[in-house]
């Protein structure tokens, strides 16, 4: 089961989930999306929390009260951390999580840099903040993925149907361009032919001596 909670630190409010035990968080390790991310205290054992990243957020730059929400709720999940003053808690984005089969269940490292932040007390005021909001389900991490990579695939071809029409619009307004501006220079030379000074008659005469 996992177990999902809305942060109000933003808005709209973030989706922060986690699993319920460390099967479900070997779970949520495999499943996560690559716009998540991962939640843990550092060095003792705990929930793994992961926020889910609206569209115009960057794990770079994550609003301090939404990080501030995840790591209190990480902490309350530690049985030692709990427990503790002056933690620290990791953070990183999920697709940066690595696992390999000598590794104990739930257990992961990274293939780069993580970001860590400090917690020096349980803060109750956001805890049960999150844990009014809290509900838990069952989920198929698999069809869920299954439609993430539909639903990403649509946009997708919809952005690219949409480039291949303003290029198609771009290359025949170009045209439209190019054929104007001929036009204009054949107007042109017409008119400088009309224009020619008309002779006299004498100047006739000697053209035709």
């Amino acid at each position: 089961m996992v177990l999902f909670f809305k942060s109000t630190a933003v808005n709209p409010p973030a989706l922060i989930y986690m699993g319920r035990d460390k099967v479900e968080n070997e779970e949520l390790i495999k499943y996560a999306w690559p716009q998540d991310i991962w939640f843990h205290v550092d060095k003792l054992s705990s929930a793994h929390v992961y926020i889910r990243m609206s569209e115009d957020m960057t794990w770079e730059s994550m609003p301090e009260a939404l990080l501030t929400d995840c790591a209190q709720l990480v902490k309350a999940n530690s049985i030692e951390g709990n427990k503790k003053d002056n933690i620290t808690v990791i953070f990183t984005p999920a697709d940066n999580l690595k696992k390999t089969g000598d590794m104990a269940v739930g257990q992961v490292s990274f293939h780069n840099d993580k970001k860590v932040m400090h917690v020096a007390t349980r803060e109750n005021v956001i805890v049960n903040r999150l844990n009014k909001t809290k509900v838990e389900r069952q989920v198929d991490h698999e069809q869920e993925r299954i439609d993430r990579i539909k639903t990403e695939n649509a946009v997708k071809r919809a952005a690219a149907a949409e480039k291949k029409k303003q290029d198609a619009e771009l290359a025949k307004a170009r045209e439209a361009e190019k054929a104007a501006r001929s036009y204009d220079t054949l107007f042109n030379v017409e008119e400088d032919e009309d224009e020619a000074p008309r002779k006299t008659g004498r100047e006739l005469e000697d053209d035709f001596m």
